[in-house]
């Protein structure tokens, strides 16, 4: 077992490496997607536009060998532009209804401005991210495997947006937010973009490897104290717990789902791996508490009106 758990940080390591080839800074990204990404989780990426969102996961693309679709989101976008639909197909002189996939039938789907798309169109992707299928006229495709999504996001408030609602934000594991670059970063990324050739990621993992990696994350074990420390944290997040403190009751009305939990624990089996441990400790789920936690947090009005930073609050639930 213990060269399987090496197998998987090795292959940690080569796609983060291929990915710094192209991307400077963002560690905290980096780590984070591909935590995500070994958890079979989806990912929401978040940030002021320029900052190299598109290019990140372009960029993952490139290291992987499965397929990679992007889908550009509009406000005029329909569901069938994202799962499929049926059309007549002519075949020796008979017409029959086909289903033509749509570009969610891939290994890796970058969702860009997921919140340009109207709620409708959102919703779409509900049943791929939650089961790993679709359903067209009663009829259910199961999506490749792996399938990882990465969406990113317009700046909340921005013309013709509409913010994802509870069920669509639960839907993804981590939620990170792509910081502005320091001068030095800035200045290695105006010298590998304006330079006559850009450097360019390689393979580093095939999908059957991945799958494998997946499958190896999972076997990390958790003692039930550490367990009950998660389930401690998430139902602090609910008002109505007993255990919810003071910025809890005053700016939340929904905390985090189980899927909190869950991506708590499956995130800090990765942490563990990649610190040479089989078993998860509560400083592996305190790293992976923010990413995990912070958009499973529905601001009510008051919270909304000043503006409060989820990670605030969660700051107070972990201390």
């Amino acid at each position: 077992m213990e060269q399987e758990f090496e197998q998987v940080r090795e292959g940690f390591a080569a796609i983060r490496r291929e990915l710094t080839r192209v991307i400077v800074g963002q560690d905290e990204v980096l780590d984070g997607m591909i935590t995500a990404l070994l958890c079979g989780g989806h990912l929401l990426l978040d940030g002021d536009p320029g900052l190299g969102k598109t290019l990140l996961v372009r960029t993952l693309a490139d290291t992987l060998s499965g397929e990679f679709r992007r889908i550009q989101c509009t406000s005029d976008m329909m569901p069938a532009d994202i799962i499929g639909t049926y059309v007549v197909m002519e075949s020796h002189g008979r017409r029959q209804f086909e289903f033509q996939q749509g570009p969610i039938f891939t290994n890796l789907l970058l969702a860009d401005e997921i919140n340009r798309a109207t709620p409708k169109t959102q919703a779409a992707l509900l049943e791929g991210l939650g089961e790993c299928a679709v359903t067209v006229a009663n009829v259910t495709y199961d999506l490749p495997d792996p399938f990882f999504t990465v969406a990113t996001q317009s700046e909340s408030g921005a013309e013709e947006t509409f913010p994802l609602g509870p069920k669509q934000l639960d839907r993804f594991f981590f939620k990170l937010h792509t910081e502005y670059p320091t001068n030095e970063q800035m200045a290695q990324i105006l010298e590998r973009t304006t330079e006559p050739q850009m450097p360019v990621a390689k393979k580093a993992v095939d999908a059957k490897r991945l799958v494998e990696m997946m499958g190896v994350v999972r076997q990390v074990t958790i003692a039930d104290e550490v367990r009950d420390w998660a389930i401690q944290v998430v139902q602090a997040t609910r008002p109505q717990s007993s255990t919810a403190g003071s910025l809890v009751k005053r700016y939340v009305s929904q905390g985090s789902s189980p899927r909190g939990a869950q991506a708590m624990i499956l995130a800090g089996k990765v942490f563990a791996l990649l610190d040479s441990r089989v078993h998860v400790s509560r400083e592996d789920l305190q790293k992976a508490a923010l990413p995990a936690l912070r958009h499973r947090l529905s601001l009510n009005f008051e919270g909304h009106a000043e503006q409060i930073d989820p990670d605030k609050i969660l700051a107070e639930i972990l201390q």
